[in-house]
């Protein structure tokens, strides 16, 4: 499992004193504002940056973050990530896990092995879950109850049932 969850991604810089757009990649983007620290993936390192403030434009998280106060300073990590910890994640309900957990995991069906959840596509109705099938090429299931039987994190494995016409 990993130990750090991605919240958002940087995507450019707003205004000249240091803040920066975010695209937030959690399901709720209100959460920034409980934020007090994130962790900025340079893509060498972590560094550790307080949330100084938060606020929301359109579809985006302006976040300004403590001691950067001038655009020079941020604008070299625009599409670097923001992680949190895992323990400072939000709690999950039941059937609900981390798309950071899915990913990499082996999916079978009732018959045997069908292949890798390789990614998932938020929707309006449910998440599908992209499977790469050596045998049907990439695979479509809806994350629905009538498809899910069961999904074990720590053994990183999924068992589904395929619903007529899904391959």
């Amino acid at each position: 499992m990993e130990q750090f969850l991605q919240v958002g991604v940087i995507s450019s810089t707003h205004g000249i004193r240091g803040e920066v757009k975010v695209f937030p990649t959690t399901d709720d983007a209100a959460r920034f504002k409980k934020l007090k620290k994130v962790l900025l993936d340079t893509g060498k390192e972590q560094l550790e940056l307080e949330v100084q403030s938060v606020k929301f434009f359109k579809q985006f998280v302006i976040v300004k973050f403590k001691g950067i106060d001038n655009i020079n300073d941020i604008e070299i990590y625009k599409g670097k990530s923001l992680l949190v910890p895992r323990e400072d994640a939000v709690a999950l309900g039941k059937d609900e896990y981390y798309i950071a957990d899915l990913i990499g995991m082996e999916v079978f069906t009732e018959e045997g092995r069908l292949g890798v959840l390789k990614d998932v596509m938020e929707t309006g109705a449910n998440e599908v879950y992209i499977i790469d099938s050596d045998r049907h090429g990439e695979v479509l299931i809806p994350a629905i109850k009538q498809c899910i039987l069961d999904v074990d994190i720590e053994g990183r494995k999924m068992k589904i049932h395929l619903m007529d016409g899904l391959i």
